[in-house]
């Protein structure tokens, strides 16, 4: 069923929650928030995008496969652990760069692993919320 008044809506939340998502995302490693979190408010993006417009529409908007996303986002998230192995520190042990980011603050390896499990949230919550809308 089509409706006019909510795919209106959606033109407008979806970049919104979708910058929402980055904006936790990115606040994460510092405050509260994080890739978890920021994960689960883009994928309530894509989902409310997928009622208005359909799955197909969902899907060609994501433009990845959701699968990829998961293991993009595994490979990131040990990737940032196994950083510090390299240079004789525990696996996971913060490491950051030198400088500090106007914006973004101290970045480091735990940015890069909330980034890690931002990208395998998303990805595991378009597997789900796909496959059951298909059905």
């Amino acid at each position: 069923m089509f409706s006019i008044i909510l795919s209106t809506a959606v033109r407008y939340l979806f970049p919104l929650m979708l910058l929402f998502s980055v904006f936790l995302l990115l606040r994460g490693h510092n405050d509260a928030g994080g890739g978890f979190v920021g994960g689960l408010v883009a994928a309530a993006a894509f989902a409310l995008y997928a009622i208005a417009y359909g799955v197909p529409a969902a899907r060609r908007t994501l433009g990845v496969d959701s699968r990829v996303l998961i293991s993009l986002g595994l490979l990131v998230a040990v990737g940032s652990g196994l950083w510090p192995v390299f240079s004789g520190q525990p696996f996971l042990t913060g490491v950051w760069a030198k400088p500090t980011l106007p914006v973004l603050g101290k970045v480091g390896t735990p940015l890069l692993f909330d980034v890690g499990v931002y990208l395998a949230v998303v990805g595991v919550m378009m597997t789900i919320i796909l496959t059951l809308a298909e059905e």
